[in-house]
């Protein structure tokens, strides 16, 4: 096994170091540092087992074996985070500050917490905002009124501490849910409603003020998504295109103005919807050469499922065969529907664990949560579309209430970097699901989960090397070597 390590070594970004206050520090090579997050266990990111690497030939069937093959890769990892929302930014501005500054370390630092390296915030507001607002005047065509001073209040605080505790880079990217009223058919930002033509080259100039305005405060923008869930009418903010309105709006008006603004290496995220509809769109937009030069990549949900059935990440594996020269990126998933009673269901980590296994292994290259902070109510929200976060403040108590989806995610980001290599890693049996990827380091992270009542014993088999592993019931591992 060392010599196997030794032989894929890529460029060094640093050492992978515990969380201080549920893991502790073991470095060995040659062996597998065993992390586990249990159902009715006191193992939340914690160090289970230290094993050894032994010889193994050929496995027999009736042995269960998560296979791995670093030789064989895939997918460069972008990063791993979620949103913050105006929200999320109120939350935290109400909470007392030794409560700020565990937020900020559970999130964004490596060593203590589970090290955030992806951000998305809004572009103005979003239904996770206490109102609706806009950066400009009511009318304002020419954009003279711009300015982003409600940001300046907490949302931009809480993102610029983020940036401080991460001490790594993180990759930010922002995402509008509506034009302003005046802009569309409907005149309402909330309920749908379409970018009247007229206004088509004004709104492709306010994102570049937009991120021009952000990066004069301190915040690099690494990129904007074209329009949060393109197809959904909904209560709240936002706005609908088609995938042909989508594509010429992008290739005649937004694509043309980020390079005349000098902002033409920022990335364009289109689609940025459920993973329903994702082949039809990317393929409207990518079989066109002239819209398809501005794309990096397509942005998915996970919401899809409303209409019956389960999760289509088949979809995403299609768009990934079909156009393998596009980025697929998740950016946004939550569960919804939030009840104070339920923030201890083991169900809310496992829908991340299989959401985030499953397309990691269809071609994503990173993962976004939706709000990383909410209140006790599951917002604020100024429509009431009141939801889960991975943690919730409590504005009245002054506590924190941390809910397994905190883990289940930490699982991927505390221990996969950005740069790293998905690699091939196949489980024999459908009672485990498993990825894995080599960091930038060298070091190789596996990740396991089983969402069976039972536990599940089962060989890590590497080039004829193994180490036995006892997957606990209702669990996930991290398995580091």
């Amino acid at each position: 096994m060392k010599k196997l390590l030794i032989l894929i070594v890529m460029f060094c970004c640093g050492n992978l170091i515990a969380q201080d206050l549920v893991v502790s520090t073991i470095e060995s090579t040659g062996t597998v540092v065993v992390y586990t997050t249990a159902e009715n266990s006191d193992s939340q990111l914690s160090v289970t087992d230290n094993l050894s690497f032994s010889p193994m030939a050929q496995p027999l069937e009736t042995q269960i074996c998560v296979f791995v093959d670093p030789s064989i890769t895939f997918q460069t990892l972008l990063g791993i985070g979620g949103a913050i929302t105006d929200a999320a930014a109120e939350t935290f501005a109400k909470m007392p500050s030794d409560k700020q500054q565990e937020i900020l370390i559970a999130y964004f630092d490596r060593e203590k917490g589970i090290g955030y390296s992806l951000i998305r915030t809004t572009i103005h507001s979003c239904d996770f905002s206490s109102e609706s607002y806009t950066y400009v005047q009511e009318g304002d065509k020419e954009l003279s009124s711009f300015n982003i001073d409600h940001d300046r209040k907490m949302r931009i605080p809480l993102i610029k501490k983020a940036l401080e505790t991460a001490r790594e880079p993180i990759t930010l990217y922002a995402s509008p849910w509506s034009p302003p009223a005046y802009m569309k058919d409907n005149n309402n930002m909330l309920k749908g409603g379409k970018l009247l033509p007229e206004f088509y080259q004004s709104w492709a100039n306010y994102y570049t003020k937009f991120i021009k305005a952000y990066e004069a405060e301190g915040v690099p923008v690494w990129g904007i998504s074209i329009q949060n869930e393109p197809m959904a009418t909904q209560k709240w903010e936002s706005c609908i295109y088609t995938g042909e309105e989508e594509r010429d709006f992008l290739k005649n008006f937004l694509g043309p103005t980020m390079q005349k603004e000098g902002l033409g290496e920022k990335k364009i995220i289109a689609w940025d919807h459920n993973r329903d509809l994702i082949f039809q769109r990317a393929s409207t937009l990518l079989k066109d050469p002239d819209a398809a030069k501005y794309v990096w990549g397509i942005g998915f949900h996970w919401y899809e499922p409303w209409s019956g059935g389960q999760a289509m990440f088949d979809n995403v594996k299609l768009v990934n065969q079909a156009f393998p020269n596009t980025n697929l990126l998740f950016t946004e998933g939550c569960k919804e529907s939030f009840d104070i009673n339920k923030v201890k269901d083991w169900k809310l980590g496992e829908l991340y664990g299989k959401a985030m296994i499953s397309d990691f292994n269809n071609g994503s290259v990173g993962f976004t949560d939706w709000n990383i902070l909410l209140d006790e109510t599951g917002g604020p929200n100024h429509v009431f579309n009141l939801c889960f976060a991975p943690i919730h403040g409590n504005t009245k108590t002054g506590e924190l209430i941390y809910t397994n989806e905190y883990y289940y995610i930490g699982h991927f980001s505390k221990f996969i970097r950005p740069g790293a290599k998905r690699i091939a890693c196949s489980a024999s049996r459908s009672s485990l699901i498993s990825t894995a990827f080599i960091n930038p380091d060298g070091k190789t992270a596996v990740v396991v989960m089983n969402a069976g009542n039972d536990k599940v014993p089962y060989f890590l088999w590497v080039n004829g090397e193994a180490v036995e592993v006892v997957s606990p019931a209702r669990s996930i591992q991290t398995l580091v070597f």
